[in-house]
């Protein structure tokens, strides 16, 4: 059922789109090639088991750690779906 100016299934194609962004996005944080000896941050010892189980791998636990987090703090309100940005 659509409502107002929308059209059947328009909230499933933000909602597929939205999956897709996020899934290519995780997908293009994965490493791949060699991984590095030392940490491009803190040049602290990467664990041959760290760079073994993660292809590619640059940092080291600490720094991931860090960016992770620096990163969740930007990724907040899915605002391809909200009213607000439709109405600018």
């Amino acid at each position: 059922m659509a409502g107002g100016w929308s059209r059947d299934g328009a909230v499933q194609d933000q909602i597929d789109a939205s999956v897709d962004d996020e899934v290519q996005r995780a997908r293009s944080q994965l490493g791949n090639g060699e991984s590095a000896v030392y940490c491009d941050e803190c040049d602290q010892a990467i664990p041959e088991a760290r760079r073994q189980a993660i292809p590619g791998v640059r940092l080291c636990i600490a720094c991931q750690t860090a960016l992770e987090k620096q990163e969740g703090a930007s990724h907040g309100i899915n605002r391809r779906g909200s009213k607000d940005s439709q109405l600018r």
